[in-house]
């Protein structure tokens, strides 16, 4: 792999959309010009979440990774990004995805949130109905 050369993918989960970079180096992985560790300092489960398709294939440590990601929130924001690695990490080698597959990690989740109607409190919330 030359130097400059790295593989793109996008991940999309609810309104997050993650746009990723992966390269040849030690694992870092930055997000939106910051590091993992420091964009997501509140939660060690979020960061784990990350390296999910890395250790599916044991190859921590092995990639460097750079993301744009924008709109939601944190765990939308994570889904978008690891789909986007496991995405990216087929279109670097085809062999991967039977286990990225089986893993469970190349399914776009395709819930999205409900929009609220009008005449109700919110998407499906209604007043109490009364009989009498």
């Amino acid at each position: 792999m030359a130097k400059d050369s790295y593989f793109y993918a996008l991940g999309r989960r609810k309104s997050a959309t993650a746009r990723v970079r992966l390269m040849g180096g030690k694992g870092n992985v930055t997000i939106n010009g910051q590091p993992a560790s420091e964009y997501f300092a509140d939660s060690k489960y979020l960061l784990a979440k990350l390296d999910q398709p890395f250790v599916a294939l044991d190859n921590t440590g092995k990639f460097d990774v750079t993301v744009v990601v924008s709109g939601g929130g944190h765990e939308g924001q994570v889904e978008a990004i690891r789909l986007g690695i496991s995405k990216a990490l087929v279109v670097m080698d085809e062999n991967l995805k039977s286990t990225l597959k089986r893993a469970d990690l190349l399914t776009r989740d395709a819930r999205e949130r409900e929009r609220k109607k009008f005449g109700l409190k919110g998407a499906r919330k209604q007043r109490q109905f009364t009989k009498r």
